[in-house]
C-alpha cells in the first residue's frame, strides 16, 4: 500500500496508484447547525476525520474568524471590507478600495513577505511545517488565496466596476492585474524555494449555467496570467492543482493549457458525461462532489449511486480521478456517513 504522498502524485501523473485519493471537508457552519451529531458521523469514519474526538470541539465558542464570523465586518490586508450573515460560511465583500479608479494612483499592494491575506505572515515557520510534513512522508502543497486573481478583481473593483472594465478594455486594468500577479508570484516563488510537491491555486469562474466571463474574455484577460503564475511550477517540476466553482465546461482545457495538471470542477453543474469527454485522460480530474442536490437532500441510495457512477465514468487504473467533498448546509449527519460509506466502498474500485 503507498503512502498518502506516494499514491496522490502517482495518481495524479496516471502512474497507477492503488486507490482513489479522497477528502471530505465539513464547513464550520455545518459543524455549527449539527454538533455533537455531525460528530457521531464523523467518528465512525476516522479515515476521513482522524482529527475529530469525542468532545473536540467547543460549540458555544468556537472562533470562527475573520471573514466567516456572523455580523462582524472584516478588511483584509487589500484593503476590502467583508461580511458574513451566518458564521462558518465566507462572507461577500461590502467594499470595495477601488471602486474608483481615481484611488488607483495612491494604492499599494500588501508586502507577501510579512502579510497574508488576512493578517501576518511567518514564512519561516511554513517553511517548517512544510518540512516536518516532508519528514512524515506527507504530501507538501503551497498555495495562494483563494481568489488570487479573478476574484480579487472582483473584490478591489466591485462586480458591476470590473465587469464594465472588461467591456471597455480599461487601460488601468492591465496594471491591477500586473500587481496582482506580481503578488502571487512572489508567493508561488517563496513555495518553490522551500520545495513543496505542489501548488494550490483557487478563482471561481463560473455561475450556475455559464463561466461568468465569456470564453474569449477569459483568454484574454486571465488565461495567459494563469500561465505566468505556472509557469514557475512547471520548471520545476511542482504539481499545479486549480479550483474553480461553477459551470466552467468551456474553459477547462483552457485551464490545462495554461499548465493545470489537477483540475477540479464541480460534478453536476458541469455534468459527468461532459468532464468525461472534455478532459478525462487529459489532466488528473479532483471532483467536487455534489452539494447541491443529491448530498444534501438525497437518500441512501441516491448517494452511493452518484458516487459509483463518478467512479466508473471518470476512474481509470492508471489513476487521474481524486474525489473531493465540501459539506455545508442543510446536509444532515446521515447523508454525511453516507457519502463517507460510498467513498470507502469505491475508492479501491479500479484496484480491486
Amino acid at each position: 500500500m503507498y503512502s498518502n504522498r506516494e499514491n496522490y502524485i502517482r495518481n495524479a501523473k496516471f502512474q497507477g496508484p492503488d486507490r482513489i485519493p479522497i477528502s471530505v471537508h465539513i464547513s464550520d457552519a455545518s459543524w455549527d447547525q449539527f454538533r455533537v451529531d455531525m460528530e457521531s458521523s464523523a467518528l465512525k469514519h476516522p479515515s476521513f476525520f482522524p482529527y475529530v474526538k469525542s468532545g473536540w470541539r467547543d460549540y458555544d465558542n468556537h472562533d470562527f474568524g475573520p471573514a466567516y464570523t456572523k455580523d462582524q465586518p472584516f478588511t483584509d490586508s487589500w484593503g476590502s471590507t467583508w461580511l458574513s450573515p451566518v458564521n462558518g460560511i465566507e462572507g461577500n465583500v461590502i467594499k470595495f478600495p477601488l471602486d474608483d479608479w481615481s484611488k488607483f494612483d495612491n494604492y499599494k499592494a500588501p508586502d507577501p513577505s510579512v502579510t497574508a491575506d488576512r493578517g501576518p505572515v511567518d514564512w519561516d515557520a511554513i517553511k517548517t511545517w512544510i518540512n516536518n510534513q516532508k519528514a512524515n512522508g506527507e504530501l507538501t502543497v503551497g498555495g495562494v488565496p483563494h481568489g488570487f486573481l479573478f476574484l480579487r478583481l472582483e473584490y478591489l473593483r466591485g462586480f458591476n466596476n470590473f465587469m464594465i472594465d472588461i467591456a471597455t478594455d480599461e487601460p488601468k486594468l492591465y496594471e491591477l492585474i500586473d500587481i496582482i500577479v506580481e503578488h502571487n508570484l512572489k508567493l508561488v516563488k517563496n513555495y518553490l524555494d522551500i520545495g513543496v510537491d505542489m501548488m494550490s491555486f483557487g478563482d471561481d469562474l463560473g455561475t450556475q449555467t455559464s463561466t461568468i466571463l465569456s470564453p474569449d474574455d477569459f483568454r484574454k484577460w486571465i488565461k495567459p496570467n494563469y500561465a505566468k503564475l505556472m509557469r514557475p511550477c512547471k520548471k520545476s517540476n511542482t504539481l499545479v492543482f486549480f479550483h474553480s466553482d461553477g459551470r466552467t465546461l468551456d474553459i477547462l482545457e483552457d485551464q490545462i493549457a495554461a499548465g493545470v495538471d489537477i483540475v477540479n470542477p464541480q460534478d453536476l453543474v458541469n455534468g459527468i458525461d461532459n468532464i468525461a469527454k472534455e478532459i478525462k485522460g487529459k489532466a488528473c480530474i479532483c471532483l467536487d462532489i455534489d452539494r447541491q442536490t443529491v448530498v444534501p437532500f438525497g437518500n441512501r441510495k441516491d448517494i452511493h449511486d452518484l458516487i459509483e457512477e463518478e467512479v466508473k465514468k471518470l476512474g481509470d487504473p492508471s489513476g487521474g480521478l481524486e474525489l473531493v467533498a465540501g459539506i455545508y448546509p442543510p446536509t444532515p449527519p446521515e447523508n454525511v456517513d453516507a457519502l463517507c460509506d460510498a467513498l470507502e466502498k469505491y475508492r479501491t474500485y479500479w484496484w480491486e
